[in-house]
């Protein structure tokens, strides 16, 4: 609009509804245009009387903001930098928080639980400090959902599994028990060794403890769990930090607006703890939800984790099978207990008592040095590997769960700590904030603080993702730094001028 048009509408606006337009107007004739809803003359008295307060304070405060960027923009533009800096920082250390360390670090001095991951001056990976809380689910979900022992083993042929085992059984009973009792079984005992392959696939629940299997590899190494998790939530693991970057610089934009328009103390660290606690939360919300695909419009919207499902059933039944449940694990766990184990009652059962306790015994040992010793029985592990198929097992089955169920495969390493891990990042926010506060404002350097926050921040971004992405990217991404870092040199050296 045309300098003199903007005049004229602002006399007749003035006019028609009195002084509380005049100052606003003012303020908006030094630009070329106003915008057109501002132009149109109310006739209604009693809501011009309320619009009016609220459109001067609105457009003045617009208008404040403007004004304040223009003049300083490079220390504006410090302010979503950092906060983008700080939303990748703090979800990074929250998933760094989520497994590391694997034990306790810090003081003894006050913790409110044996499984609790902080303590007075210290901490523990959420995951590792309730190793057992989340095995105990894992195994529920396994046993009870996905794997059935009696179906497993069952697809085994008890007259080849006998074959295999017979050289190991012969050697134990020779040692243990002495040549003469090998040379009297050597006969019989393959036909042995198929009658009680085959009664123990029928009693296989009773003999192999399952869950204990399963507890145990996860307790015994902490890092087995730790593993699982970051192997099947590796995308989103990776989301939640990378995501960080883009809502920190969203919610630094609004960071800017607020500084502009209310330059106090306070401000830049209340609104980098909002940005540090925001970022971690909206992350995790849009990892696990919605569970259930939703229609939006021509969308279908869900969760990330979810969307995985089938990709995720494929990863954790081959981690299952390669270091859980592998056949190594399988036949430790069938032998364990030695002589007051269920593998030895088992025998005794099936056996007459004219058999001797020591080849029991034998048998038991036989079984459990096959399991420690793969590489002197490959031919047999290889085949209760394949026959058993724990992998396909896993996988087929976990695909046919339902969204919500299939969520809680993950959800419960968020779920444990979730407000923790948030909060961390709401303090990380706060005291980027004030560092901010020392770093791009006031005093007469305060343009060369402020190019160096800018070069500093996008530089060390642009390297993390540069490592994250591995070979291909980081060439892009290194020299995305090095332009960024001779463009924020030229523009100071513009702004000196």
């Amino acid at each position: 609009v045309p300098r003199s048009r903007t005049a004229m509408m602002s006399s007749l606006l003035c006019a028609a509804q009195g002084r509380a337009w005049r100052r606003p107007m003012q303020r908006l004739l030094g630009q070329r245009a106003v915008p057109q809803r501002l132009c149109r003359v109310s006739t209604t008295v009693p809501a011009a009387k309320i619009i009016s307060p609220l459109c001067e304070k609105g457009v003045g405060s617009v208008v404040r903001m403007m004004r304040a960027i223009a003049r300083r923009p490079l220390e504006y533009a410090t302010i979503p930098a950092i906060a983008a800096y700080v939303g990748l920082t703090t979800n990074w250390m929250g998933v760094k928080m989520l497994f590391y360390p694997l034990e306790y670090f810090g003081t003894e001095f006050y913790r409110p639980a044996p499984d609790s991951p902080c303590g007075f001056l210290g901490w523990q990976g959420v995951v590792p400090a309730k190793t057992e809380r989340m095995a105990s689910r894992l195994v529920d979900i396994i046993t009870t959902r996905l794997l059935s022992l009696r179906e497993a083993f069952g697809r085994l042929d008890p007259s080849h599994m006998a074959e295999l085992l017979a050289p190991a059984v012969q050697e134990a009973v020779r040692r243990d028990c002495g040549e003469g009792w090998a040379a009297a079984l050597r006969p019989v005992l393959p036909w042995v060794l198929t009658r009680l392959v085959r009664n123990l696939q029928t009693e296989i629940d009773g003999v192999l403890d399952l869950k204990s299997v399963v507890m145990s590899a996860f307790v015994r190494d902490k890092e087995v769990l730790v593993d699982l998790f970051q192997k099947v939530g590796r995308v989103e693991l990776k989301f939640l930090v990378d995501s960080g970057f883009g809502f920190g610089f969203a919610l630094g934009l609004l960071q800017m607006g607020v500084w502009a328009i209310m330059p106090r103390r306070w401000t830049l660290p209340v609104a980098g703890a909002v940005v540090g606690y925001v970022t971690n939360w909206i992350a995790i919300k849009l990892v696990f939800e919605p569970a259930e695909p939703v229609q939006v419009g021509p969308l279908v919207v869900q969760g990330l984790f979810g969307s995985r499902q089938v990709e995720v059933s494929d990863e954790f039944g081959g981690f299952m099978q390669s270091r859980v449940l592998s056949s190594t694990q399988l036949l430790d766990g069938l032998s364990s207990g030695g002589d007051d184990g269920e593998l030895y009652a088992f025998l005794r059962r099936q056996l007459p008592y004219p058999v001797p306790a020591g080849i029991v015994s034998a048998a038991v040992s036989a079984v459990r040095e096959v399991a420690m010793d793969p590489e002197a029985h490959p031919a047999l592990h290889e085949y209760v590997t394949e026959t058993l198929d724990i992998q396909d097992t896993l996988a087929f089955r976990l695909k046919l769960l339902s969204p919500a169920d299939f969520e809680d495969l993950l959800h419960p390493v968020f779920q444990e700590d979730e407000i923790t891990l948030i909060i961390v990042g709401g303090v990380l926010g706060a005291v980027a904030g004030v560092a901010q506060m020392r770093l791009g404002w006031g005093g007469p350097k305060a343009a060369a603080r402020a190019t160096a926050t800018l070069a500093g921040v996008l530089g060390s971004s642009a390297a993390f993702f540069a490592v994250s992405a591995g070979e291909p990217g980081r060439e892009r991404m290194l020299k995305f730094a090095g332009d960024v870092a001779e463009a924020t040199s030229a523009l100071s050296h513009s702004m000196a001028h």
